[in-house]
C-alpha cells in the first residue's frame, strides 16, 4: 500500500527547485498582467517585438531546473527520456483537435503525467510539450511564449494536487482540474492579447469592453472578464473544459496505470552506484 501512494520522484522539489519554479511562476503572472498596472496603448504589433524576448526567458527557467536537478542527482536519463517520450506523444495529439471548436488534445496528458510525476515534471513538460507541438502545427508566433508558460504552470498545478486520493475520487479531482486548466488557460491566453488588440476592434458590440489604459485595476478586469465570458468562456472555453473531462474520466485511468508501471519499472527512486 505505501507504493501505491508513493510518487516517484522524477524531478525532486529541492528548496532550490521550489525557488527557481516560485520565482517561474511569479514572473509568468507578471508577464500577462502587467499592463493592468501600467498604461500601454492598444497596438496589435505590441506582443511581436517582446515575445522573443519572453521567449529568451522561458528557456533559461527550465534549463536552469534541468540543469540544478541533474547536478543534485535529481534527475538522470530515465527521467529525460521519459520527459522526451511524453513531450512527443502530447505534441502529436495536439493536431487531432487543432483548437477545433475548443477541442484541445493537449492538455489531459500533460495534467496526468504531472499528477504521476510530480510538479518539477510537469511544469517542464507543459512547455516542451506546446514548444513541440507549435513546430508541428506551424503554430509558432507571438503566442507561443504565453502558451508554453501557461502549460507549465498547469503541469505544476497537476503535480501538486493532493497525494493520497485515489480510485474514482482520483479521476474525479483530475476531471475537475482540466475543466479548471480549461477556463484559466482560456482566461491567461485573453489576457495576453486584450489590452493591446480589444480596443482596435472593429465589432462596435465590443467597444464597452476595452482595455483602459490608466484605469483602476478592478474596472480593468470587470471589462476583461465579460469580454472573455462573451467571446470565449462558452465556446473555445468550455469545449476544451469538456474534452479535458471526458478524456480523464475515459481513457484516465488507464493512462495513469501505464504511467505509474513505467515510473516502477523505471525506478527513478532507486539510487545508481558502482562496483
Amino acid at each position: 500500500m505505501t507504493d501505491f501512494l508513493e510518487r516517484p520522484s522524477v524531478v525532486r522539489i529541492t528548496p532550490r527547485t521550489a525557488a527557481v519554479l516560485a520565482v517561474a511562476v511569479v514572473l509568468g503572472l507578471a508577464m500577462f498582467t502587467w499592463p493592468l498596472f501600467a498604461a500601454p496603448a492598444p497596438d496589435p504589433q505590441a506582443h511581436s517585438v517582446d515575445a522573443p524576448f519572453i521567449f529568451l526567458a522561458t528557456l533559461p527557467v527550465l534549463i536552469v531546473i534541468v540543469l540544478a536537478e541533474i547536478s543534485s542527482g535529481g534527475i538522470d536519463s530515465k527521467a529525460l527520456a521519459m520527459l522526451g517520450v511524453l513531450a512527443a506523444v502530447n505534441a502529436g495529439l495536439r493536431p487531432l483537435g487543432a483548437g477545433t471548436g475548443g477541442i484541445e488534445t493537449v492538455f489531459f496528458l500533460l495534467i496526468l503525467a504531472g499528477r504521476v510525476f510530480g510538479p518539477g515534471f510537469g511544469f517542464v513538460l507543459g512547455s516542451t510539450s506546446l514548444f513541440a507541438s507549435a513546430l508541428l502545427t506551424a503554430g509558432v508566433g507571438p503566442w507561443l511564449p504565453f502558451q508554453m508558460l501557461s502549460s507549465s504552470m498547469l503541469g505544476l498545478g497537476a503535480g501538486l494536487l493532493p497525494r493520497r486520493v485515489r480510485g474514482r475520487a482520483e479521476i474525479a479531482m483530475l476531471a475537475a482540474y482540466g475543466v479548471v486548466c480549461a477556463y484559466v488557460f482560456g482566461l491567461l491566453m485573453n489576457m495576453w492579447f486584450w489590452p493591446f488588440l480589444a480596443g482596435t476592434s472593429m465589432d462596435p458590440n465590443l467597444a464597452g469592453l476595452a482595455f483602459v489604459p490608466g484605469a483602476p485595476v478592478l474596472e480593468n478586469l470587470h471589462r476583461f472578464l465579460v469580454f472573455s465570458v462573451l467571446t470565449s468562456t462558452f465556446g473555445w472555453d468550455t469545449g476544451r473544459a469538456v474534452t479535458n473531462a471526458v478524456a480523464i474520466v475515459l481513457i484516465g485511468p488507464a493512462i495513469l496505470a501505464v504511467l505509474r508501471r513505467a515510473s516502477r519499472k523505471a525506478a527513478f527512486t532507486a539510487p545508481v552506484t558502482f562496483q
